[in-house]
């Protein structure tokens, strides 16, 4: 047993170190792929500061050169300064928010940000499935038929048609048309709102979000954040939405004024919500599980299996460039 032992640790000596963190949600498939090809180093399910974490793993710091992440956990400067050694941090997102790209910038490190090839498409089908399932109820129905039984009545409010619904998607970007593309196909009415009014699309342009959601019955939201569209979505824009509203947030959580939201969730003020991201993940308003207007998802909206297979092979590729000094070739940079 010593001597099996004694082989594994030789072997994963001449593998090239990968430090993991986050986990990217296609690590599980990644990692099985690739056990041959690199020794990981799976911070992600430790509890113990990074340093302690290393040395537990008699590895040294500076023989790590890339690191394997997504933004469920920050890449800090302090960590980063850890790593004498580090060049690439390769980031399954198309955020890089959580890494500290002035710590990069000044050590020269490189960043590959690779969300995969149909992250638009994938999401857009999901921003399409939330909002029909909030207008029509089906999970809250679900969880009442399962729960009650069909001889029992069911009290939650009929289901809306979306044929003529007026949406507002805020952020025209890929995502974004690939929404309205979508919505156009149901016969919805849609307008927009984004940095620059779109030379090359015919929908009405709002710059001002109160005014979108005031003529809106729905509201997407699929813009990037930064300063200025962190909490985009107040009181004020769930107000002019109206009671009648829906909003589905596809973006990120803190587009939204999470706290206000759920007290217009709770107060009627608007009719509902589909949801995949949230202010505080992965943490969830627990004031929004009982209620049947609101659609709930783990940050989902693109864990197909085509896209997790996709940034696999996007990310060996990426990392079998670097590791082969062929990097600056790679055109998944960022």
């Amino acid at each position: 047993m010593a001597n099996k032992q004694h082989n594994h640790n030789d072997s994963n000596k001449e593998l090239q170190p990968l430090l993991v963190l986050g986990p990217p949600f296609m690590f599980p498939t990644f990692e099985a792929q690739n056990l041959h090809n690199y020794r990981f180093l799976n911070a992600f399910s430790s509890q113990i500061p990074l340093h302690q974490f290393l040395a537990e793993q008699s590895v040294d710091p500076s023989s790590i050169q890339a690191i394997l992440c997504s933004p469920r956990q920050k890449i800090s400067a302090d960590a980063i300064r850890l790593l004498p050694s580090l060049s690439l941090i390769v980031t399954t997102s198309n955020g890089t928010r959580h890494i500290d790209l002035a710590e990069c910038s000044y050590r020269g490190i490189q960043v590959a940000s690779i969300p995969g090839d149909r992250l638009a498409v994938d999401v857009a089908d999901m921003t399409v499935g939330l909002l029909i399932d909030v207008m029509w109820n089906i999970s809250a129905a679900d969880r009442h038929l399962r729960k009650r039984g069909p001889s029992k009545p069911c009290n939650l409010s009929s289901g809306s048609k979306l044929e003529g619904k007026r949406v507002g998607i805020v952020g025209l970007g890929k995502i974004g048309r690939e929404v309205a593309k979508r919505l156009e196909a149901f016969g919805c009415r849609i307008m927009y709102n984004s940095r620059n009014q779109k030379p090359f699309v015919s929908y009405p342009f709002y710059s001002n979000v109160v005014e979108l959601a005031g003529n809106s019955d729905v509201l997407v939201l699929s813009c990037s954040l930064n300063e200025q569209t962190r909490h985009i979505v107040k009181r004020e824009v769930m107000l002019a939405l109206g009671k009648e509203g829906v909003i589905v947030n596809i973006g990120r959580g803190d587009l939204i004024d999470e706290k206000e939201l759920v007290r217009c969730l709770m107060e009627g003020e608007i009719k509902g919500a589909g949801l995949d991201v949230f202010e505080n993940e992965p943490n969830v308003p627990k004031e929004l599980f009982p209620l049947d207007n609101v659609v709930l998802s783990p940050h989902a909206a693109s864990l197909t299996s085509h896209r997790i297979y996709d940034v696999c092979e996007r990310v060996a590729e990426c990392l079998e460039a670097f590791f082969s000094s062929k990097l600056p070739e790679y055109p998944g940079l960022g």
